[in-house]
């Protein structure tokens, strides 16, 4: 069962869950529009019992972005409750429903800024809204880990795909050559070509020793300035620009300083030590393949 399933990875999720043999029920908040297809409603804390009869593993990839607008109280609720109630009612089920397996999303905002120092699984919370936030959503799997389901903390990077996202923002910018660096160009960004992406998920839907956080990045993060640099070069357009961090926090408030001027630094020891296998594990190869998907 899929819970997101509507959204960049969701969508991508579900198609390769499919292609390969496996039988995907999506969680949709309309009405079902296909025998794959179960409506739910979070916030009443309703799920259909027949979405989890005889399921094998819960993989729930809800929530808002987090960019698109400003951060007001306002917003910040929304992106609290749209990922805390929805993980509540699922672990909940799932606790219910014994069903032994439950993925859940989170973030390498886990972590704060952390520099330019790597971060595995093991470094504790850091600090502001992002780290609050993802804290607090990974509490929400509690009941399904006291039923003694195998929970894993899928904490993503940025995700790269030709669909949306990132990319989606920025290679319009960089066709137009108006990309540049971003502040100093200091700060690191985690990141991981989809199909990387896809894969780890289903590795740890697969992979009984997993249990608990899992950063789903690319072992090789980079700054922002390399990222720049390695994106100008696979779109072949320059990126002479630089936008000073006073006029990002002008344009973008408190987002500026928790997910443009400041990153995260994040290595994928979980799924290395367990013997994952990245597809693209260095930038350049990873990009290539998005911008031509």
């Amino acid at each position: 069962m899929v819970a997101g399933s509507s959204g960049l990875v969701g969508s991508a999720l579900v198609s390769a869950l499919e292609d390969t043999g496996h039988e995907v029920v999506r969680l949709v908040r309309r009405p079902a529009r296909a025998a794959s297809e179960r409506s739910w409603d979070p916030p009443a804390g309703h799920v259909p019992h027949d979405a989890l009869e005889g399921a094998d593993a819960v993989v729930n990839l809800c929530g808002a972005s987090i960019f698109g607008r400003r951060w007001n109280h306002a917003r910040k609720q929304v992106l609290r409750d749209s990922r805390l109630v929805p993980t509540e009612v699922l672990s909940t089920a799932v606790a219910e429903h014994r069903i032994p397996v439950l993925v859940n999303a989170s973030a390498v905002g886990y972590y704060g800024d952390t520099g330019d120092r790597a971060v595995d699984e093991t470094a504790p919370l850091g600090s502001g809204f992002l780290a609050e936030l993802c804290r607090d959503w990974e509490d929400a799997v509690r009941p399904a880990r006291e039923a003694g389901a195998r929970v894993v903390l899928a904490r993503n990077g940025i995700v790269l795909s030709s669909g949306g996202g990132l990319l989606g923002t920025l290679r319009p910018l960089f066709s137009l050559m108006l990309g540049g660096r971003l502040g100093s160009g200091g700060q690191y960004l985690s990141w991981i070509g989809m199909d990387d992406e896809l894969a780890a998920l289903r590795f740890v839907l697969e992979t009984d020793g997993l249990d608990g956080p899992v950063n789903l990045t690319a072992p090789a993060p980079v700054t922002n300035a390399e990222f720049t640099r390695v994106m100008s070069t696979a779109l072949g357009r320059p990126a002479p620009w630089v936008v000073p961090g006073v006029a990002l926090r002008a344009l973008l408030g408190q987002i500026a300083d928790e997910l443009v001027l400041t990153g995260q630094r994040a290595v994928p020891k979980a799924l290395s030590e367990h013997g994952f296998h990245f597809h693209h594990p260095a930038l350049n190869s990873a990009l290539v393949a998005a911008l031509n998907d």
